[in-house]
């Protein structure tokens, strides 16, 4: 029996693109129609432009349809499978707690804290095989952006769409973060938990060391990693990517934001992990990986799974022969079609 298994869905998005196409090809043959009459009458026309064929214009477009919704499905890479396989998934229950405070917009370290923080989660995902992974956001207050799975590109969607905009309240709330952290993880599975937070440690609550402390006691151990510089940086407000002004504070002095490590160290250690500095990207990861790898992995998942086999190539070939004959079709009419005078024109 065949399994059928769609692995990048996000892309069908490009099928909307041919409705879209269709209504900017019948708007372009109303003009043209529109155009011709003022022009010449119809019969002057077909006199004036004897091969002109009506029907190759809408074969193109069809052909051109068709290559554009194979590609889309290329994309999406079926698979197809019918061996099945059982599999024990290894690994830790790996919970992600980001800073998305106005802080994080400044660009002491670039292109920004928040989208190197984004990077550093991106690439350490890649380097995940069997670990299971959360996603938290918190600034003035923490909120569940994606629950403990092992669906690496939902994380990677997620972790994308994080900004400083989701949280009103403004502020580092990494007691709330941490507290909610704790309710990411399977009591039943026992497995090993740990908790990564990513912030600029800047504005942070008193009691974060505290929560560390009790977390670790539930068995969450916590890694903290530290974005920005000790140097500091101002931070843009812009809108549409157009800078606006640098953020002030109530006297109207603007704010000079820096890495606060030492509160970040402190987390770490009464969360009996490290602390690692996430100025350089490839390096912190691979510390990060490293410190994971050192942990035990607990089976938390045993499944029958079909073994599939890509089958985007089938799609791909059927794209590029569409692009092929949409080329290779004129819009005269064909010399042989034409002398068989199939609907006997004159």
């Amino acid at each position: 029996m065949d399994i059928y298994f769609l692995e990048e869905k996000i892309y069908f998005i490009l099928l909307i693109s041919i409705p879209i196409l269709l209504l900017v090809y019948l708007a372009n043959l109303y003009w043209k129609k529109k155009a011709q009459k003022k022009f010449a009458e119809t019969a002057l026309l077909k006199e004036l432009t004897p091969n002109r064929s009506k029907f190759k214009p809408l074969m193109k477009f069809l052909l051109a349809s068709l290559a554009l919704a194979a590609i889309a499905i290329a994309l999406v890479n079926p698979k197809m499978g019918s061996k099945l396989k059982k599999i024990k998934r290894e690994g830790v229950d790996l919970v992600f707690a980001i800073d998305v405070s106005k802080s994080m917009l400044a660009e002491d370290i670039a292109p920004n804290r928040l989208k190197k923080t984004q990077q550093l989660v991106s690439q350490t995902i890649n380097k995940l095989t069997g670990d299971r992974i959360g996603i938290i956001a918190y600034a003035g207050s923490a909120f569940p952006q994606l629950p403990i799975t092992t669906d690496y590109a939902s994380g990677k969607l997620f972790l994308q769409a994080l900004n400083t905009d989701m949280v009103s309240s403004q502020g580092t709330a990494i007691t709330d973060a941490i507290e909610l952290a704790k309710t990411f993880y399977n009591d039943v599975e026992q497995t090993n938990r740990v908790l990564v937070l990513l912030s600029d440690g800047e504005d942070h609550g008193a009691d974060a060391t505290e929560a560390a402390e009790e977390a670790n006691k539930e068995g969450v151990r916590i890694i903290t990693i530290g974005v920005g510089t000790d140097k500091g940086g101002v931070i843009p407000i812009k809108r549409n990517g157009i800078l606006q002004h640098y953020k002030k504070d109530k006297k109207g002095e603007t704010v000079i934001t820096k890495l606060n490590s030492s509160t970040l160290k402190d987390i770490a250690n009464k969360g009996k992990g490290s602390y690692i500095d996430g100025s350089n990207t490839a390096q912190a990861v691979e510390e990060l990986i490293s410190i994971l790898s050192g942990f035990e992995k607990n089976e938390f998942e045993a499944k029958q799974v079909a073994d599939f086999k890509d089958q985007f190539q089938w799609f791909l070939g059927a794209a590029l022969l569409f692009l092929l004959l949409d080329i290779l079709v004129l819009e005269r009419r064909t010399l042989w079609v034409q002398k068989l005078n199939i609907f006997k024109e004159k």
